[in-house]
């Protein structure tokens, strides 16, 4: 049957690639590497030390996840050959919708793996710490905030990624006019680092009486958490710290003295802040770590921009030179400006469905194909 000549010489064509993915993520080394930290675990005292027995059972979590995935391509190969050499013996068409569905599933596992492959920088395995920004507007605007807080919130639910609000300011009306949240999980920076700039919603606004087409932007930050100081020095006379009253999100999480921390850093004009640890001590360690999380993705935006001649102000961003648009009336569509990667159902992108669109930045970034002027 043509259907079944088709689906093997798709599968094949795939033999390569598994083999290259199953390399690169050194699966064997994996394999040894989770060993090692389960003889670690079943030491006596291994829990004297919580964070450090955390961190060893994450790490081993995180190993097994990936050998198990692996594994799973694997065996799902083999699986679907031998169902197509089934299909040619049986000669069944009934038999070519279920191996067509186990082909797609294979490929998009596939592809979402050989993502990881790409994910080379020093702090892509990171956890990611994220900045919104509404921008001008008002409550248009601040309500555009929220409903980018809540695509990124539904997008790390899906990954299994544990999502923690470090900062909120609520609009006067609605919505959010910033917020600060941080998601830990593998590989969150490598992924979350191409969501950075401008984002733009044009729709017809809930908040005009008279119906009309509305156009919003909200710009997102994005840093990787960084242990230690990262190799970024911060003088004591190039910051200013400021305390002041928590409020907004966060229930009785939220200390209600004065001991939310804003840093000011002078040299670079970044200012972040952190209000949702119980005291100011931690505040202001999580305020540091954001710093220097920030400085650090700067100065590699700097050099990779020196790299590739690009000149500009790399500190700020300037709205209307979106990297997305998100358009939901008089028709929808999504659409990255870099990487041309489109999608008609904007529901399903606001409700987290964004994959695509960072592994479309990703594979062009990897080919140095990616557009560096953007509408």
């Amino acid at each position: 049957m043509v259907e079944l000549d088709q689906m093997k010489s798709e599968i094949l064509s795939y033999k390569d690639t598994l083999k290259e993915v199953i390399d690169s993520l050194s699966l064997d080394s994996k394999v040894r590497r989770i060993e090692e930290l389960e003889l670690e675990m079943a030491e006596p005292g291994f829990w004297d030390n919580p964070e450090r027995s955390n961190k060893i059972m994450k790490d081993a979590k995180n190993l097994k996840d990936t050998v198990d995935l692996l594994n799973g391509l694997n065996t799902s190969y083999d699986d679907i050959l031998t169902l197509i050499e089934m299909g040619y013996e049986e000669n069944d068409a009934a038999m070519i919708p279920d191996i067509r569905a186990e082909l797609d599933d294979f490929i998009e596992k596939l592809d979402g793996v050989r993502l990881k492959t790409l994910l080379t920088g020093q702090y892509d395995n990171s956890n990611a710490i994220l900045r919104i920004n509404a921008g001008a507007g008002g409550t248009e605007s601040c309500d555009w905030a929220s409903m980018l807080y809540r695509m990124y919130s539904k997008w790390a639910e899906k990954k299994g990624f544990d999502l923690e609000v470090l900062d909120m300011l609520d609009g006067d009306e609605a919505g959010i006019k910033s917020v600060s949240f941080q998601v830990n999980g593998e590989n969150a920076y490598g992924y979350l680092k191409s969501e950075q700039g401008v984002h733009r919603l044009v729709r017809i606004s809930p908040f005009n009486a008279q119906g009309k087409r509305q156009t919003s932007f909200v710009s997102l930050d994005v840093m990787p958490e960084i242990e230690g100081d990262g190799g970024i020095e911060i003088r004591d006379e190039d910051i200013r710290i400021d305390t002041y009253r928590s409020s907004g999100a966060g229930g009785q999480h939220i200390n209600k003295t004065s001991s939310a921390i804003r840093i000011t850093h002078f040299p670079s004009g970044v200012v972040v802040q952190c209000q949702n640890e119980r005291s100011q001590h931690m505040n202001k360690d999580k305020a540091m770590q954001m710093l220097r999380g920030k400085l650090l993705a700067l100065k590699e935006q700097e050099e990779e921009a020196k790299l590739k001649g690009i000149q500009g102000d790399l500190k700020s961003i300037n709205f209307g030179s979106q990297i997305r648009s998100y358009f939901l009336q008089p028709y929808q569509m999504v659409k990255d400006h870099r990487t041309g990667e489109e999608c008609a159902n904007a529901d399903g992108v606001l409700d987290g469905d964004i994959d695509r669109y960072i592994n479309a930045y990703l594979k062009k970034k990897s080919q140095g194909l990616l557009e560096e002027n953007i509408e």
